[in-house]
């Protein structure tokens, strides 16, 4: 979920259409809008957590013809039908803050996409490659950690265990933070996706909202991990559990400092955790 300056060629893009943008937060907080996408090429495919790459046209501040910024499929794959597939896309609006002028900007992509209209067409790359994968095996436990629009691909994951495939033996965990109550982006008055998947034996998720005064989402994230430590750190022993984090790098660092409590030491942790990530159970797509 990075900005990058990308040269890529007319024949690597694909034409989208807007079918819709929602907006998914109230006006009171940070704007994030729930995005469809329409690609009317039956062959186009994806699997739940790969990204596409929007090309925003110029001109640029740097002269690069294109403007390149990775979005995380929110939705599961379905079958297409016999006109194309549908992509859902969760953009927070951004804006940035000059270091030398102090003066404000809008993010180039979030906000083209923010502004775009039913109908209107988009060039996008992909699907790229995602260190995310559900695994085949449904006993196996998913531990999923993000905050913001990190959510967007355990949202596709979600659909595609519990909608898609009917059902899933593993526990579920789902450890959400928000800066504000507001911003709980799927228990709102406006859009209650996680309450879809309450009545599922195997699912919980854990909501925290940040204590301290400067609203951080990733101190909130870890206020909900630290408040069920002893549960996570149970869930990490047994051999099927899968870990994914994904939202604002800090997550991370605050995750691997509550499990190195739990583990005794840090090395002790990261002695485990590299464990996980010989054993392909650990993923991680985090951004600044």
């Amino acid at each position: 979920m990075t900005d990058l300056a990308a040269n890529v060629s007319e024949t690597e893009t694909t034409e989208a259409i807007i079918q819709s943008s929602q907006r998914v937060t109230p006006e009171s907080t940070d704007e994030v809008r729930l995005i469809v996408l329409r690609i009317n090429t039956p062959a186009f495919y994806f699997l739940e957590g790969q990204n596409i790459g929007i090309l925003t046209p110029g001109p640029h501040p740097f002269g690069n013809k294109t403007h390149h910024r990775y979005y995380t499929i929110a939705n599961a794959n379905k079958s297409a039908d016999s006109e194309g597939v549908e992509l859902e896309l969760l953009v927070r609006r951004c804006f940035y803050i000059d270091e030398v002028s102090g003066e404000q900007y809008p993010g180039e992509a979030s906000n083209y996409l923010c502004n775009a209209q039913p109908d209107d067409k988009i060039s996008i790359t992909g699907p790229h490659r995602s260190p995310f994968r559900i695994p085949a095996d449904k006993t196996s436990n998913l531990l999923m950690l993000g905050t913001g629009t990190g959510i967007a691909p355990f949202r596709a994951f979600l659909r595609l265990v519990y909608q898609e495939q009917g059902q899933w033996d593993g526990k579920v965990r789902l450890f959400y933070g928000a800066k504000t109550g507001a911003e709980m982006l799927y228990m709102n008055d406006i859009n209650h996706d996680l309450a879809n998947y309450y009545d599922q034996a195997t699912f919980k998720a854990i909501q925290s909202l940040s204590k301290g005064v400067l609203n951080d989402e990733g101190d909130a994230l870890n206020n909900g991990v630290e408040a069920n430590a002893s549960e996570i750190w149970a869930l990490l022993q047994e051999p099927k559990t899968h870990v994914y984090l994904a939202g604002i790098k800090k997550i991370a660092a605050a995750f691997d400092a509550s499990m190195a409590k739990m583990a005794g030491s840090e090395s002790q942790w990261q002695a485990f955790k590299q464990t996980l990530i010989e054993e392909k159970r650990w993923s991680e797509l985090t951004y600044h």
